[in-house]
């Protein structure tokens, strides 16, 4: 695919690196030319430097030709006039970032649709609506509703508690209820392992899980964990994601937001109809301890600094918070927030970076996930009539081997793969991959 980014921040870099290891056809254009020559030193990519409001820097970066247009600046005014010009010009489908939830109403995103603008993106967003479900399962890591929440992917971390310590796949299938759950994934230490009959849990694995929603108790049970109740919430950082995160969560839980800035807070204390807002640090121990810390149940760091982020969680869970939520915009931070087993982690370049992906894709794919902790997706895809996937059993299918299939959605039917599953055309497929094997897998689809 022919693909014309605009815009190298921090989203649009981040996108160009995936996409180009797809073995798509990249473009980059932005004003800065030192930031392009950098980042065309690292990555196999062509670039253009000029404005993405300039119609003839647009013709230069070949938007004619492109059969995505990716609008990604910081400034959303930049991104919907270059995507409607792009549009003009010849692309195909043109996808524009947003910082401003009105832009996705229903009616105004069908107006720029009716113009040119094919999708909209709001990652801050997005990145409130993965908080918000995160704290729905409060033992996960990472959790994600598939085919409308009749199918759950949940991360889980095994420790020396684990009832699963030990068991290779087969010992657990005996053991449990298998047909409610499958273990698609073992993320241990720096490496992702699609695991088979005879691999074994360690301690310290993260475990991938594909399970029916009612199963979730006995799943955490056997990773030695216990759900607790949320209730009390604190979130530090009244940035857009803390602000939608407060709005979002007030309806439901007692919800505190901590913001150093004196005038934000004066204004959010308008905005936020239930959220107590407080003026202070959320890395001020007396501070925490005077708003009932130890009664908090989540706490979620959201500020513009990874690195505070990661610190206010420590000092949370040092402090007896049994669930953090910090936003790791740092990509090379993940990998340690997770070993000190953080909780938690969001980053925005990954949620934007996944929901863009769906459109590179030339099959029928309704939900894509990127997985914060390794270079995985799991994702949801629909066989076609005639496709690969449907001729046989998956024991019997030539599949990749980092690739797997978790469950199929047909009809009302919720089914947990096996070696004997047949897919049929028409099924919602459930695949977790490593990068290296998607374009194999979705080819099976087809």
């Amino acid at each position: 695919m022919n693909i014309v980014i605009a815009g190298a921040g921090e989203v649009g870099t981040h996108l160009a690196h995936m996409l180009s290891r797809q073995k798509h056809q990249i473009m980059l254009l932005d004003s800065d030319k030192q930031k392009l020559e950098l980042i065309e030193s690292q990555v196999d990519i062509l670039y253009t430097v000029g404005s993405c409001t300039s119609t003839g820097a647009l013709r230069d970066a070949g938007v004619e030709r492109c059969d995505l247009y990716i609008a990604v600046n910081q400034v959303e005014e930049l991104n919907i006039n270059s995507a409607l010009l792009a549009h003009q010009l010849g692309a195909k489908q043109t996808i524009a970032r947003v910082n401003n939830s009105e832009y996705l109403e229903e009616e105004n995103s069908d107006y720029l649709r009716t113009i040119g603008i094919d999708s909209l993106i709001y990652p801050e967003r997005l990145a409130a609506e993965e908080i918000v479900s995160t704290l729905k399962i409060s033992g996960s890591r990472q959790t994600h509703e598939l085919s409308d929440g009749r199918l759950q992917f949940l991360s889980i971390k095994l420790w020396e508690n684990a009832p699963l310590l030990d068991l290779s796949l087969i010992q657990m299938a005996e053991r449990y209820e298998a047909e409610n759950f499958r273990v698609v994934a073992i993320k241990r230490a720096d490496k992702t392992i699609v695991p088979r009959g005879n691999d074994r849990f360690a301690y310290g694995d993260m475990i991938n899980v594909v399970t029916k929603p009612s199963f979730i108790p006995r799943l955490f049970s056997m990773c030695g964990k216990q759900q607790h109740e949320i209730r009390n919430i604190v979130i530090v950082g009244a940035t857009r994601i803390g602000v939608k995160t407060a709005s979002l969560l007030e309806k439901h839980y007692n919800v505190k937001l901590i913001e150093p800035d004196r005038e934000v807070c004066i204004s959010l204390a308008d905005r936020l109809r239930s959220t107590l807002v407080i003026n202070g640090s959320g890395q001020d121990l007396a501070l925490l301890r005077e708003e009932g810390i130890k009664n908090t149940d989540a706490f979620i760091s959201v500020t513009d600094s990874s690195e505070i982020n990661i610190l206010s969680c420590l000092l949370a869970k040092k402090l007896g918070v049994k669930k953090s939520i910090a936003e790791v915009e740092n990509i090379d931070y993940i990998g340690l927030a997770e070993s000190i087993g953080l909780g938690t982690l969001i980053n925005t370049k990954v949620i934007a970076a996944s929901r863009i992906y769906r459109h590179t894709m030339n099959v029928d794919v309704k939900h894509l996930r990127f997985l914060t902790f390794s270079e995985a997706e799991v994702f949801e895809v629909t066989a076609e009539p005639g496709s690969k996937i449907t001729r046989a059993a998956l024991k019997d299918m030539v599949f990749p081997e980092n690739a797997t299939v978790g469950g199929v959605i047909r009809g009302d039917e919720v089914i947990i793969a096996k070696g004997d599953t047949l897919i049929r055309a028409g099924d919602d497929v459930v695949v977790f991959a490593l990068p290296d094997a998607i374009k194999r897998v979705l080819k099976l689809f087809r």
